[in-house]
């Protein structure tokens, strides 16, 4: 269980529960790529990010971006299903796995970029 004053930060890997979910949506505990500051994510108590997975079906999803293979197992960041939640109701915690790779941040930056032109 994290610590008590725990909070999320930019290019963290935390666990959070994706249900309620619909349609084509991640549903169950998942990792999530954070994209948020931690002093938006502690001023709000919302977290925004990415989904992770390791379903290799993904190797050619083109809006998947291949995180660095621990364990012998690859992850994926679903750059295509930018998600914010309630991080304490939803009961986050850190992932084993800590940060991601400044490297892996940016590409899954730069793909999210491509589908919503926000500009950076």
């Amino acid at each position: 269980m994290p610590a008590r004053n725990w909070c999320p930060d930019r290019q963290d890997m935390i666990w959070i529960d994706f249900n309620p979910q619909a349609g084509r949506e991640m549903r169950d505990p998942h990792p999530l790529a954070v994209l948020s500051p931690h002093s938006f994510n502690e001023r709000t108590g919302i977290v925004i990010g990415l989904p992770m997975t390791t379903a290799e079906y993904n190797a050619s999803n083109p809006f998947a971006v291949k995180a660095d293979a621990k364990r012998g197992v690859a992850s994926y960041i679903l750059t295509h299903q930018p998600k914010s939640f309630d991080w304490r109701a939803r009961r986050a915690k850190p992932h084993p796995m800590g940060r991601i790779t400044d490297e892996t941040f940016l590409a899954a930056c730069d793909a999210l970029e491509q589908i919503i032109r926000i500009g950076r």
